[in-house]
């Protein structure tokens, strides 16, 4: 008898174990905004360490801006299109008390815009700002793609009126279809592991595994 309760409570902690996997909540899958990037002199692309109000670029540097969703600076995509100065600026003439400074602007896919919002239909466009010496990067970027947009904290939320609301707004991860529960006892349907069904089964199976036992114990 103690043998059997001990076995039935074993499958009922698996069943609570189970079906609390099965109704975990999704995790965050990041944030959506326009992440800042510079070049200095025809380097690679770098995440920039401050930022655009108080960057200051120099003359031939180049600065980017990639709208996405991302976790972090680890996995933030770079702008699409290279930091090349001397494409985008070689036909602006350098004048005196002024610098060029290459801009790129990635707007991102269909995937990275928020509900409601639509890409435009030119999704990187570049631009040669030309502004006076000690101009920020804040300040070049305007000069090439207004209208901005800032937050009351001075984030910018906007480039070129895109997108129209929303700054760095969380964004939860999408549960894939195969993996929400349903009342199948097989496999989820297109590879997405057990259903719900089948794990409720599985402890299902064990309380009964667990109350044969007993009986075996009784009858002997």
């Amino acid at each position: 008898m103690r043998n059997g309760a001990r076995l039935a409570g074993a499958a009922a902690g698996a069943l609570l174990t189970l079906t609390a996997v099965a109704a975990a909540p999704a995790q965050a899958a990041g944030y959506r905004y326009w992440s800042y990037w510079e070049s200095d002199g025809g380097k690679p692309w770098a995440y920039a360490t401050q930022g655009p109000a108080t960057a200051r670029p120099a003359e031939g540097d180049a600065i980017g801006f990639r709208f996405a969703i991302s976790s972090g600076t680890d996995d933030t995509s770079l702008p699409s299109a290279a930091p090349d100065f001397a494409k985008i600026c070689g036909g602006v003439e350098q004048k005196d008390g002024t610098k060029r400074v290459a801009v790129v602007l990635d707007f991102g896919g269909p995937a990275d815009a928020p509900p409601g919002d639509t890409p435009p239909a030119k999704p990187v466009q570049v631009g040669c700002a030309q502004v006076r010496e000690d101009a920020t990067s804040a300040e070049a970027l305007a000069t090439v793609a207004k209208p901005l947009r800032y937050d009351s904290a001075a984030m910018l939320c906007g480039i070129a009126g895109y997108p129209a609301r929303g700054c760095g707004e969380q964004v939860a991860e999408k549960v894939p279809a195969s993996a929400a529960p349903t009342s199948s006892a097989s496999t989820g349907e297109n590879g997405g592991g057990p259903s719900l069904g089948v794990l409720v089964g599985g402890a299902a199976v064990l309380a009964l595994g667990g109350a044969a036992v007993w009986k075996a114990r009784r009858r002997g």
